[in-house]
């Protein structure tokens, strides 16, 4: 998983006259800690769990990245996430480097008090690693708010003093930001709405959401305010397709019931193969589950015009190279999904100065950095002639190139 990332680094390399130095240093992740966490159960036995944090690299400030609880999580895949964090934090331009942590675990066979003492679990096992100026977590896959108050509480009683700053993603009561539930989705589509002429997308396209958590609730809703059609969508239990278009509202209340296949049977709505809904008629199609959904086996069947990557790695190199030869356009996931940590980058600053900004102000930020570096690697893109996901990694590379190098060779023999 990690060795597919690097050829992102790699091909980027070739567009710029870096020194070796460099490579070496963002081939590696800088630390990685594995601990196994024992937490008491319920039933008071004792029950163990895998678990890991990425400190990638620190060269353009403390590392940030989230907290994944899944049952799949490997330290391969921390490592990789972290290594994205890296970059996605260079082309937003934040004063952070990339960092990612994950707990092995199906959250879901969790009672609530289970699932607090793991994640307070957590932060006494990484307390020596995170902090406000180190290592910032975030939710990710199965986190949310709760979990990430319950972690920064852990962490002011291990070291005695409030630090709302230790981890961002909070309850807004305690110290979390405005406009941080949607942020990701919110990214994506003012990302969007800039590109949309370029990128031939008009008022009514068509849109194929797969993955219908945090972000694809929130990008559904966005896309459909402003006059887009979701046509399909999917979640862990399947997936429906309704040419007309869905009715926003009621998916909401169908995934609250369980999930969107309960709209199935009504309003022309049918259920389709989950696996078929990259495949589904439409203009714009948006990855919001997992990594590696859309694969050398499927991307032949991809009919969208554009692919708005919001979730992390959802493309492999090889569906990269397919749906390049076929001339549609991939958003890729180091720009697209970015809203999410600017604006816990937001919540981060915030947090320092002890001074909150309304809504309003969070989606202007948001709005201004996402257009800013979307026009640039968009400008970079036609300059060199090379796809949005290459033309990212070079903008994200030069800035850490330029980091690297002037902090200077000494970097690399200290700890």
């Amino acid at each position: 998983m990690l060795d597919q990332a690097l050829t992102r680094l790699d091909e980027a390399a070739r567009h710029l006259d870096l020194d070796a130095d460099v490579l070496e240093k963002l081939k590696y992740p800088r630390e990685t800690t594995k601990v196994r966490l024992m937490i008491r159960m319920d039933d008071g036995s004792r029950k163990s769990f895998m678990a890991w944090r990425c400190r990638y690299d620190d060269t353009r400030g403390p590392t940030k990245g989230g907290i994944r609880f899944h049952p799949d999580s490997t330290m391969e895949e921390v490592e990789t996430l972290a290594f994205w964090m890296t970059f996605k934090c260079a082309v937003l331009n934040l004063p952070y480097g990339g960092g990612k942590g994950a707990v092995q675990v199906d959250p879901h066979t969790l009672s609530k008090a289970e699932l607090e003492r793991l994640s307070r679990a957590y932060i006494q096992a990484f307390s020596k690693i995170v902090g406000p100026d180190r290592d910032i977590p975030a939710p990710d896959v199965y986190t949310n708010s709760m979990v990430m108050g319950w972690m920064a509480d852990e962490y002011a009683s291990i070291v005695g003093e409030a630090t709302p700053a230790v981890i961002t993603g909070k309850p807004i009561a305690l110290g979390g930001s405005l406009g941080r539930d949607d942020a990701t989705a919110r990214g994506g589509y003012y990302l969007v709405q800039r590109l949309a002429l370029k990128l031939g997308l008009e008022s009514g396209a068509r849109v194929a959401i797969q993955g219908f958590g945090n972000a694809g609730q929130h990008i559904a809703r966005l896309l459909a305010a402003n006059g887009y059609s979701i046509v399909a969508v999917s979640d862990s239990k399947g997936a429906i397709h309704c040419a007309s278009g869905l009715d926003i509202q009621k998916l909401m209340v169908g995934k609250r019931k369980g999930s969107v296949t309960s709209l199935a049977g009504t309003d022309g709505i049918s259920t389709i193969p989950a696996d078929d809904l990259v495949s589904v008629d439409c203009e714009l199609l948006v990855p919001a589950a997992l990594e590696d959904m859309i694969h050398e086996g499927n991307a032949p069947g991809v009919k969208a015009r554009v692919v708005l990557e919001l979730a992390n790695g959802p493309l492999t190199p090889e569906a990269d190279k397919i749906l390049a030869a076929r001339n549609i356009v991939v958003l890729p996931d180091i720009l697209a999904n970015a809203g999410g940590v600017t604006v816990s980058y937001f919540e981060w600053v915030q947090n320092r100065q002890g001074y909150y900004w309304p809504v309003e102000d969070v989606h202007a930020r948001l709005k201004t950095m996402m257009e800013r570096e979307g026009d640039a690697i968009w400008a970079l893109a036609q300059d060199r002639g090379i796809p949005l996901r290459s033309a990212a990694y070079v903008h994200a590379l030069s800035r850490l190139a330029g980091a690297i190098e002037a902090h200077g060779t000494q970097q690399f023999f200290t700890s």
